[in-house]
């Protein structure tokens, strides 16, 4: 044989060898479902490393948020262990890819979470998930993430179709507890929980407990081809929407969402963005309450530049820095807690649309003395440049026979909070091309 000849054979050898290694590994891949493509879409779309494998284009963006505001009361000796959360979030923009993040803020010790999924909601108001959509996550390429006490972490991204206005399902297992639940109550949507692992649950039948809580979960994220970026709507429980129907998505961040989604689709002319939602029951701007969150300032850059790609941030905060001052609040200090939040945001490029607050005479905090704060604060964010624009919540919502209460059919009935129609007024008062202006640039 000539040494021609010889470098021939090796040469169809090798080939054949390279060949039947590929069939093997795709093999085996098959068998292994969803996880093993997770993780290798998490190497090819993640920040770890991996393979160089084309993955879809758009930018990341934020689809759904909620912030941590406490440890769950009744959750401090057992947490969820041994118990499977399911929760049901819903969708601003879609992607193609989707990554969560899990919060340990409020327990004291550390989260194992040796299971998690995300699936589309089959949409049925069960816990109930649309076969051949369920992917495993994974973080740093492992199915088990270790959280510790005051940390998040963030989960490799995979690779599902994630539709606009739709219900997403993520589900977390762990073994053992970490203490207090870090949860968002008031979440208005029936979310899940499941006895032992069932995380890749299909049926939503083993979840036969349910409640208002949001637990672990505060982000998810699409990369997304409908959106260019992400508004934060940062506020207190009129932002959360306490006062929505349940399971409707009613709240005034959600309607916002419509109408940019809405304008996208006819060519509108308005931003193309992501809307979350990071309102907090009785939040304040200054104020931080071991039950109602960290003030606005200590939590901004956790809620707001935490957040992927943010361009804009409505801000809707004050309310209850005067219902919550046991005497009367100094005006002057919450505007300059506002002020503190608009110069954060414009270090970072973040255009900042403010509101006035809305009014609430027949609530049982109201005082003429602290009307008075109300409407001094609203002066000066009309007048005095606080924001970069603003949304005049005040004039659209209150009572043209006593502007210091709500439109009767703007109410609730509690006359703090707005119906659902008043947090569609709400969004209807948002000057969607206010969203795009640009912020100052950070001298």
């Amino acid at each position: 044989m000539t040494r021609r000849h010889g470098y021939a054979l090796l040469s169809a050898i090798i080939a054949l060898v390279v060949g039947l290694s590929t069939v093997i590994y795709v093999c085996v891949a098959s068998d292994h479902g969803p996880g093993l493509d997770a993780r290798a879409t998490t190497r090819a779309a993640g920040p770890g490393p991996g393979s160089a494998a084309p993955v879809s284009t758009g930018v990341w963006v934020g689809t759904w948020a909620a912030s941590p505001v406490s440890g769950e009361p009744g959750t401090e000796a057992d947490g969820m262990a041994g118990r499977t959360v399911r929760n049901v979030v819903h969708t601003s923009v879609g992607g193609t890819s989707a990554r969560v993040t899990l919060s340990n803020l409020h327990g004291t010790g550390p989260l194992t979470v040796t299971h998690a999924t995300l699936a589309v909601a089959a949409g049925d108001g069960s816990a109930a998930a649309v076969p051949g959509t369920l992917r495993r996550l994974t973080f740093g390429g492992a199915t088990t993430v270790v959280v510790p006490a005051g940390e998040q972490t963030v989960s490799d991204a995979v690779t599902v179709a994630v539709p606009a206005d739709s219900d997403v399902l993520v589900s977390t297992y762990s073994p053992t507890s970490a203490g207090p639940v870090t949860y968002h109550p008031h979440a208005r949507q029936t979310n899940y929980v499941a006895d032992g692992e069932s995380t890749e649950d299909l049926s939503g039948a083993p979840f036969t407990a349910a409640g208002d809580h949001w637990r672990y979960l505060t982000a998810l994220d699409v990369l997304s081809n409908e959106a260019d970026g992400t508004v934060v709507a940062l506020g207190d429980s009129i932002t959360d929407g306490v006062t929505s129907t349940a399971g409707a998505n009613r709240r005034w961040p959600d309607v916002l969402a419509d109408r940019l989604r809405a304008s996208a689709a006819a060519d509108g002319g308005a931003p193309r963005y992501g809307v979350v939602n990071e309102g907090i029951s009785g939040n304040r701007v200054l104020t931080d309450d071991s039950h109602r969150g960290a003030s606005a300032v200590n939590r901004f850059e956790r809620d707001v530049l935490g957040r992927p790609n943010v361009k804009a941030v409505v801000i809707d905060l004050g309310v209850n820095d005067i219902l919550r001052d046991p005497g009367l609040a100094d005006p002057q200090e919450i505007v300059n807690g506002l002020r503190t939040l608009v110069s954060r945001a414009h270090a970072h490029g973040i255009t900042v649309v403010g509101t006035t607050l809305t009014p609430f005479r027949g609530h049982r905090g109201w005082s003429d003395g602290r009307e008075g704060v109300r409407q001094r604060i609203n002066r000066a964010v009309r007048a005095d440049g606080v924001f970069d624009a603003v949304v005049d919540l005040d004039r659209a919502l209150r009572d043209p026979y006593d502007p210091r209460g709500l439109r009767p059919e703007y109410d609730s009935g509690d006359h703090l909070h707005p119906s659902d129609r008043g947090y569609r007024k709400m969004a209807e008062t948002v000057d969607l091309a206010e969203l795009a202006g640009a912020a100052p640039a950070r001298l």
